[in-house]
């Protein structure tokens, strides 16, 4: 067993972000991540607020994000996400991937229903770098951070990769991904079918 962190803000494990030399790799599992930072922001968008300054985002991608594309580097991530999406995906989309994307982060979804998973992959997160850096990310199941753990048992990391390359042949750009959705990412077809029933009642 490897290193763990318990902690996010753990130097070594933010290290981990800067010392990377070509790629960072992340498979996002949950339809909730407990973040306390984000509540303030998560309440503000469930009250259907328009953006303003996210802190912990604008971090992100001034930290981290611009410095490893400027650097030539590439940071991705598949998000499995599961439809009708929950109000934390809604949120996280909105307001953490439109922008995150547009700073350089390349951002993949598989969609899949409320009762399914795409086959072959895990229900659990990790971040991949360099193909040979496995940390397994642990959480609750209300989305609550655990801990992190370097993974050195090389099966473990090369299932990681195979995982990694599946994840990415199923998956769609985000972009696409967000076409039909409006700025709160409910699907603009229900919402203009509701218009519609809305519009017939009033006749």
């Amino acid at each position: 067993m490897g290193r763990s962190f318990t902690s996010l803000a753990d130097d070594e494990f933010n290290r981990l972000f800067l010392d990377f030399r070509y790629t960072a790799y992340r498979l996002e599992t949950l339809q909730r991540y407990e973040v306390s930072y984000e509540q303030a922001e998560f309440d503000r968008f469930l009250a259907g607020e328009a953006r303003g300054e996210f802190p912990g985002i604008a971090d992100w991608i001034g930290g981290t994000v611009t410095k490893a594309v400027s650097a030539g580097k590439r940071m991705h991530r598949v998000h499995v996400v599961q439809e009708p999406l929950s109000d934390y995906v809604r949120f996280e989309c909105a307001w953490a991937y439109e922008h995150t994307s547009r700073a350089g982060e390349e951002i993949r979804i598989i969609s899949v229903a409320r009762d399914e998973w795409p086959a072959g992959l895990p229900k659990f997160d990790y971040w991949l770098f360099d193909s040979s850096q496995l940390v397994a990310m642990y959480y609750e199941d209300d989305g609550k951070f655990i801990s992190a753990e370097i993974v050195d048992d090389p099966k473990r990391v090369v299932q990681a990769n195979y995982w990694r390359d599946a994840a990415v042949e199923a998956s769609i750009p985000y972009r696409e991904f967000a076409s039909p959705f409006d700025p709160q990412f409910r699907n603009k077809q229900d919402r203009s079918r509701q218009a519609e029933a809305i519009g017939n009642a009033s006749a």
